[in-house]
């Protein structure tokens, strides 16, 4: 064997074979990957330690509904107020042409105009469709780590200008199949929502985009009134 021969082995011996740079840049890529958790953690802390010192919440709001039937999407403008847990108001148009009223036990849809309201019990014990939709619709104001944790997959968390946005998956099979994704958007200063975004199953989207918002304002309990008049067919869609 030649001197070339046994500076050709010396040679190989030297560098890192590629087995060995593939389990360095695994090693990098981990690092990055644990940083990367260790932050969005951190993140979803600050904004569950934000929700337990809310109480009530208002604001004013566009909603853009783009389908795919159409080739421009539908803009409405409304008001929201929340009771955190239990309680929400939602006024689509002005003067309202659709409300969605959530009380403790029961979700009311009324229009106005069309003298109808559509009635929806609400049942914790009692999974199924509706209650699924509701989870996704009351991701916005988490209770609990544990309790988001339980119904969603985070599936990122990613900073724009100066607004996170928190993409989530429902865990349920039944749940995705109605919204595969729903996106939280809060600020970074003081974690208040500022827009949600549900994508449904058909391909279609509803965003929700919030102004004006009052954290915590003094709400007068009587607009969680359904205030149903004798002129009102209140119809249960589950029951039929």
């Amino acid at each position: 064997m030649g001197v070339d021969h046994f500076r050709h082995r010396a040679s190989q011996a030297k560098s890192p074979s590629r087995l060995w740079r593939v389990a360095l840049a695994f090693v990098f890529w981990l690092g990055s990957f644990s940083a990367w958790t260790a932050e969005y953690r951190a993140v979803l802390d600050s904004w569950f330690f934000a929700q337990t010192n809310l109480h009530t919440w208002s604001a004013e709001l566009i909603q853009t509904r783009s389908l795919k039937v159409l080739t421009q999407p539908l803009v409405s403008t409304g008001r929201v107020w929340v009771v955190v847990p239990d309680h929400f108001r939602w006024e689509l148009g002005q003067p309202a042409q659709t409300i969605a009223l959530r009380q403790p036990d029961t979700l009311f849809v009324i229009y106005p105009k069309l003298k109808r309201a559509e009635k929806y019990p609400i049942d914790d014990k009692q999974p199924g469709p509706w209650r699924e939709a509701l989870a996704l619709l009351e991701a916005s104001f988490p209770r609990s780590r544990a309790e988001m944790e339980s119904r969603f997959r985070v599936l990122s968390v990613t900073q724009t200008n100066a607004v996170w946005q928190l993409a989530l998956q429902p865990k349920s099979a039944l749940a995705r199949r109605m919204m595969s994704e729903i996106q939280v958007c809060f600020r970074t200063n003081d974690f208040s929502l500022t827009a949600t975004e549900l994508k449904f199953g058909d391909g279609s989207t509803m965003r929700n985009d919030f102004f004006n918002s009052v954290r915590n304002p003094a709400l007068d309990e009587h607009i969680f009134d359904a205030k149903l008049g004798p002129d009102i067919t209140v119809v249960e869609p589950l029951r039929q």
